[in-house]
């Protein structure tokens, strides 16, 4: 099973989008809530180099934003667990 962290706000709108479509795909997933926790904020922009949420890695790859989670998605990329996300 892909190991999937996701940053997030608790005020996101696509951040809820972002979950909802990884559940749909039948991904669970690791919400890592950085409104709460500088340190995680910290560790989100040292490794995705973004301000902005959320930011989705799949199996430590960073895969970006909810646009891109769900370019994923219409691709077929994220048809099913294991397919690998490009």
């Amino acid at each position: 099973m892909a190991k999937v962290e996701i940053y997030t706000t608790g005020s996101c709108a696509y951040c809820v989008a972002a979950k909802m479509l990884l559940k749909q795909k039948g991904y669970g997933y690791e919400e890592i809530r950085v409104d709460t926790d500088p340190a995680r904020l910290a560790e989100m922009l040292g490794r995705s180099k973004q301000r902005s949420v959320p930011q989705v890695f799949i199996d430590g790859a960073y895969i970006g934003g909810y646009a891109e989670l769900a370019a994923a998605d219409r691709d077929g990329s994220l048809a099913r667990p294991g397919a690998g996300v490009p």
